[in-house]
């Protein structure tokens, strides 16, 4: 059994993740791209976030983008000053600026589903680039080369991908539950990622995702789980994909979005049972592989614990060990350089822990469910 699991995480490893993170690097901003002049919208649901809008708004206005494109903002139910923001911003930016306010969400909604549509209805465009308010976009091409996954390696004119998953990283900052998050973005991203790569798309983050307004339109928007606080990325993404429509990866540094991660361990707890609370309505597919992947790499410190007590299995023990944790070392480097989130190598066998720990704690908290509340 042991032995079944490391072979398991070998095939994810080597089939999936390092491929991946060796794939040709992307075509840079300034060579010409596939629709370079499509019109973009880009939408941002926000709630008294007006500092980190403050930072946000301008640099996305600023976008580096030969083709038309606008900023519709949400504001959802803020209590703060975002609203007198909004108006000035719109006083500047008349025609690349909108601002959308929801004062209410209706009963049975879930309020960020129920206020994205609103902005959704509202954006001009039919190519539909999403962010979050506490989130930046790495550089002033991201809009830019966000928008060519819509045309696909090698397309012409028109859209060969209706969904374009990218990635979000997480700012860098001392401390060991630092390291953590930006251990579990990163084991995240080489599975939807890597996945998606190989053809087997399942979710996206709302931090950095595209699609247009008919994959919007063919999903019924959010009907399916409007209701549930949670999913608005990775549902949506579920439902389009049921629905034959086609992802695209953009994942090279400069199509990054960056954000400030959780500051304590509770807040992080909060974010990821809300992350993992929209699992249970994945396809079975999609369940079954991430759940081989989570198992094999669970049982495996379980067995380990098991079979410690038995010495005549040391020797076996450790060989398997080492050619285990020099893999994980060389595939996971690999997929952090690659996707701008390096770990120093050492830890990364000690964060592996953590992170299955955590994994297997939270979705065991789930069972004892809570309201979970935007905030």
């Amino acid at each position: 059994m042991l032995l079944a699991c490391v072979l398991t995480q070998f095939y994810y490893w080597f089939h999936y993740f390092g491929p991946f993170a060796r794939r040709p690097a992307e075509a840079p901003a300034d060579a010409p791209g596939p629709d370079d002049h499509a019109p973009v919208s880009i939408v941002v649901c926000a709630r008294n976030e007006l500092e980190n809008l403050r930072r946000l708004l301008p640099l996305l206005l600023r976008q580096d983008y030969p083709g038309p494109f606008e900023v519709v903002l949400i504001d959802d139910r803020s209590r703060d000053d975002t609203q007198q923001y909004a108006q000035q911003l719109g006083q500047y930016y008349a025609e690349r600026f909108r601002l959308v306010t929801v004062k209410s969400t209706p009963d049975g909604f879930a309020p960020k589903k129920y206020a994205l549509t609103l902005g959704i209805k509202a954006a001009r465009h039919p190519r539909l680039l999403f962010t979050d308010a506490d989130c930046i976009p790495a550089t002033n091409q991201w809009l830019r080369l966000m928008q060519r996954g819509f045309g696909g390696p090698g397309a012409g004119a028109g859209s060969a991908a209706d969904l374009v998953l990218g990635f979000s990283a997480y700012a860098e900052a001392p401390g060991l539950l630092n390291r953590l998050i930006r251990y579990e973005t990163l084991l995240t991203a080489a599975q939807y990622l890597s996945f998606a790569w190989r053809g087997r798309p399942y979710m996206g983050v709302g931090r950095n995702l595209a699609y247009t307004r008919a994959t919007f339109a063919a999903t019924k928007g959010f009907a399916s789980h409007i209701r549930r606080l949670s999913g608005d990325d990775d549902l949506l993404v579920q439902d389009a994909v049921a629905q034959g429509r086609r992802a695209a990866v953009v994942a090279d540094a400069p199509a990054h979005t960056l954000s400030v991660p959780a500051a304590t361990w509770a807040a992080w707890w909060a974010q990821k049972r809300r992350h993992l609370s929209a699992g249970s309505r994945y396809r079975a597919a999609d369940r079954g592989r991430i759940g081989a992947f989570v198992l094999a790499n669970t049982l495996l410190y379980v067995l380990t614990v098991a079979l410690a007590f038995s010495p005549e299995l040391w020797v076996t023990l450790a060989v398997v060990w080492v050619l285990r944790t020099l893999a994980l070392i060389r595939v996971y480097g690999l997929l952090g350089r690659r996707l701008g989130q390096p770990l120093p190598l050492v830890w990364l066998p000690l964060l592996d822990v953590l992170y299955f720990a955590q994994y297997v704690t939270i979705s065991l908290s789930l069972l004892f469910k809570r309201p979970l509340r935007w905030k």
